[in-house]
This record gives structure tokens, sequence and C-alpha cells, in this order.
């Protein structure tokens, strides 16, 4: 299973941004997919997840500006950033949770990551 992103940027304070993350390869089942976030010297934190049945949970700096959603045809997820603010800044991973065939067991997929920067 290989997850690639795109959609990230330079954007200033308040503007917004979108990001994409479609999963390939072989494939079995695709269950919870989501980001992640990891600024500069920290640790990597779960931004917004969204189950199969499109059920989204997010973080508390994530409730009312961004929002979540998927294409279980496409294989895809995205996340809409709004109302962006300078500690958004950080490189978002995008994972999902997945079998790659019928024997596999569920795992836990990472994206390459994408820079988001929000200037001041």
């Amino acid at each position: 299973v290989q997850l690639v992103e795109s959609g990230g940027g330079l954007v200033q304070s308040g503007g917004s941004l979108e990001l994409s993350c479609t999963a390939s390869g072989s494939i079995f089942s695709l269950g919870e997919m989501g980001w992640y976030r990891q600024a500069p010297g920290k640790e990597r934190d779960l931004v917004a997840s969204i189950a199969r049945d499109e059920i989204a949970h997010y973080l508390t700096f994530a409730e009312g500006r961004f929002t979540i959603s998927r294409d279980n045809a496409k294989n895809t997820v995205i996340l809409h950033m709004n109302s962006l603010k300078p500690e958004d800044t950080a490189v978002y991973y995008c994972y999902a949770e997945a079998r790659a065939t019928f024997l596999s067991v569920r795992e836990h997929y990472w994206g390459q990551g994408t820079q988001v920067t929000v200037s001041a």
C-alpha cells in the first residue's frame, strides 16, 4: 500500500489549503484514514481521522477550522483547512489502516509528508 499526498504549500495567515492523499498498490481493504502533523522539534500529532463509514474525529485545534472527507471509490482522503494560523505550520502526514491482501493483517501506512507553511 502506498500513500501519495499533494496540496501542501505556503499560505498567508487566515488563508486556506486543501491536502489530498490517495492510496494505491495492493489493497484488500482500506479502513480508517487521516492526517497527522509534525512541527520542527515537536512530536507527530493527530489532526483528524475518518472511518470508512465517514464518521470523523478532530483534535481540538482542528475543530471548526479543518474538514476531513474521503472518497472510498478513489481511496482518497482530503483535509480542507480554513483560517490557517502560523502555528499550523508543519509537515502533514497522511495515514491509512489497511490490509494489503486477503491473508494480510491490518497495518498502519504512512505517506511521505507534505509541508504546510503559514506566514504571519
